[in-house]
């Protein structure tokens, strides 16, 4: 390994923010000159080390497959921060990062590289002082996870079990059953407290405010239910297509994409209990509880539609079956709209109405809280012909906000009640970058909170509410939509059977 920095050299030493982590820490990246952590994982240490957030003890080992010394491997990582950060790298900080920067090369198919490895984060252990926690974050294809935890389990890199814990990206499995059994594999290495299963979509500043939204306001609590709540509405529209991921893809479809995870979660987080406390096992609790009070997706409920040829903001696109490595017969779904229901004291009888695609007519998450119409109306007809029914509306992404429409008075002089929409922004309410959710994310695991981790049970009923529909989907063909659309007819004539119609965003 090269020459070390001294420690007084380092800026991190100079103190930490309110919400930093101040435990020494070991940070290892299974993968580390993959895709993933070039454009997310490297730039998001650097970010929080930029800002002060990580501890003045603190040190990343790349592990993977290419063969390259210390120096190289901080060259490799400069380029790809610079290429993908957030923030310009300030180079004047750089030397100070680059030192806490090493790299280890090995395979995973031999216990000999994962002892060497344990060698490995020993030393570095014993140069930062001792006593520090470790983070192993797999980011690799699904199919190394259990040949890394099997290595880690075998090289006694998951001890001690306090300061041990190890981050597994999505997909975790493809169906409940090989979802729980890759669980037994994990499980047989690291105890369930240490496991941090990541989905990128609960790092996002947007998705936390769901939270504060609900729970430290007490003027929308009491009418979240359905005595108030007509219908809810989450969106996760996606402009591009398939791009360069159609193998993928084929094996993957639009439901374990993203309903299984991303949009589940996001549920859970609308339907959820106000918990005890904002700690990991009392919010994942009650998130747990909305998943198992949601009834499976079924076929009758649902639509699934593929993305034929057509325009997205002005540019020309291929249908589906012309992306390349797609075969022409192919019936994988790359739409999906369906109907939840929820059968719990707060929201029975009120439909969460959910779709996603690729290829639709432009990019957003939202969640809509669509309200119930008063039940008396003391204006003439006319006066209320324009009035829509409350709505609340929250932003995920990419215009990060909270919306809010009820019914003013125009300015005329006669009396005419309009929908008007009051809104708040955080670009211009906080005056600050939003962190990347890979940020927020990975100080949480250096810190030892799983808060924002999807714990076991709900990784399984998840999979329970979504396999009935996937093996459904097998045989059949989806329905076509036009790409830069909001997909098939059908999805408007499945919540128009509810005499309902979808939000516009």
């Amino acid at each position: 390994m090269s020459q070390r920095a001294r420690p007084e050299d380092n800026p991190l030493r100079e103190g930490l923010r309110v919400g930093g982590a101040s435990e020494p820490a070991l940070f290892t990246i299974f993968g580390a000159t993959g895709d993933l952590a070039q454009r997310k994982l490297l730039p998001a240490i650097y970010n929080l080390a930029k800002r002060g957030l990580l501890p003045p003890r603190f040190g990343v080992v790349g592990y993977a497959r290419t063969h390259m010394g210390d120096d190289a491997f901080r060259r490799f990582a400069k380029a790809a921060i610079e290429a993908h950060s957030r923030t310009p790298i300030d180079e004047r900080f750089w030397p100070a990062f680059a030192s806490m920067l090493h790299y280890h090369a090995g395979g995973f198919d031999d216990s000999a590289h994962f002892h060497a490895l344990a060698r490995t984060v020993d030393g570095l252990d014993e140069q930062i002082g001792g006593g520090a926690h470790r983070v192993f974050y797999l980011s690799t294809p699904s199919s190394f996870f259990p040949v890394i935890v099997k290595g880690l389990g075998a090289a006694k890199l998951n001890r001690p079990t306090a300061l041990v814990r190890v981050v597994i990206e999505k997909p975790f499995g493809d169906d409940l059953q090989s979802a729980r059994a890759l669980a037994e594999t994990v499980h047989r290495s690291f105890h369930e407290r240490q496991v941090y299963r990541i989905d990128h979509y609960l790092g996002k500043e947007t998705v936390q405010n769901i939270y504060a939204f609900r729970f430290a306001n007490a003027i929308f609590e009491p009418i979240w239910s359905n005595s108030y709540v007509d219908h809810v509405q989450i969106t996760v529209a996606e402009s591009l297509g398939v791009e360069h991921r159609a193998a993928f893809y084929e094996e993957t479809g639009v439901v374990r994409d993203i309903v299984q995870n991303h949009l589940l979660q996001v549920m859970a987080l609308v339907a959820m209990e106000p918990p005890a406390a904002f700690e990991a096992e009392s919010v994942r609790d009650e998130k747990a509880k909305a998943l198992r009070a949601t009834r499976p997706l079924v076929f009758s409920d649902s639509v699934r539609g593929q993305y034929g040829s057509g325009y997205v903001a002005g540019e020309e696109v291929l249908d589906y079956h012309q992306e390349p490595k797609v075969p022409a017969d192919s019936n994988t779904p790359t739409y999906i709209a369906a109907k939840l229901e929820i059968d719990n004291w707060r929201w029975a009888g009120t439909p969460f109405y959910i779709r996603t695609g690729k290829r639709l007519a432009k990019r957003v998450t939202e969640v809509a809280v669509q309200f119930k119409r008063p039940p008396h109306l003391p204006f003439s007809r006319e006066a209320a012909e324009h009035l829509e029914a409350n709505s609340l509306v929250l932003r995920i992404q990419p215009d990060e906000g909270i919306s809010l429409r009820f019914g003013a008075k125009a300015p005329t002089p006669t009396l005419s009640i309009r929908s008007v929409n009051m809104d708040f922004q955080y670009g211009s309410s906080f005056l600050a970058d939003v962190p990347e959710a890979y940020e927020t994310l990975l100080l949480d695991a250096i810190r030892g909170d799983s808060t924002l981790f999807t714990r076991q049970d709900s990784v399984e009923r998840s999979w329970e509410i979504c396999d009935p529909l996937i093996e459904q989907w097998q045989t059949g063909q989806p329905q076509a939509y036009a790409s830069g659309s909001w997909g098939p007819d059908a999805a408007d004539e499945l919540l128009a059977r509810d005499g309902r119609r979808w939000r516009r965003p």
